[in-house]
C-alpha cells in the first residue's frame, strides 16, 4: 500500500488572505520571525496495490479537475511509502 500526497498551494499572484491573518497574529502570539504565510491543503489518497505511471496519471487527474481549482491553484503529487501495521 502506497500513499499519494496532493499539496495544494494558492498561486503566488493571488491574495491570500487566511495567510495574512495568520501572519499579523504570529507576534501577538510571541512567534516573531516569520515574514510570511501561506495557507494551503493537503491531501492524502491511500492507494491499493503499487503506484505505477498510469496510478500517478489518473491521481495528477483527479488532482487538476477536482482537487485543484487550476485557475487560482497549484497543486503537487508526491508518494510517500506507507509501512504496514504489525498485527
Amino acid at each position: 500500500m502506497a500513499r499519494v500526497v496532493v499539496d495544494v498551494m494558492l498561486k503566488p499572484e493571488i491574495l491570500d488572505p487566511q495567510g495574512q491573518a495568520v501572519q499579523r497574529a504570529l507576534p501577538r502570539l510571541g512567534f516573531d520571525g516569520i515574514s510570511d504565510v501561506r495557507q494551503g491543503k493537503r491531501f492524502e489518497l491511500e492507494v491499493d496495490g503499487p503506484v505505477d505511471d498510469a496510478a500517478l496519471a489518473r491521481i495528477h487527474d483527479l488532482a487538476e479537475s477536482f482537487l485543484a481549482n487550476t485557475v487560482i491553484e497549484d497543486f503537487t503529487v508526491k508518494v510517500e511509502e506507507v509501512a504496514e501495521a504489525s498485527k
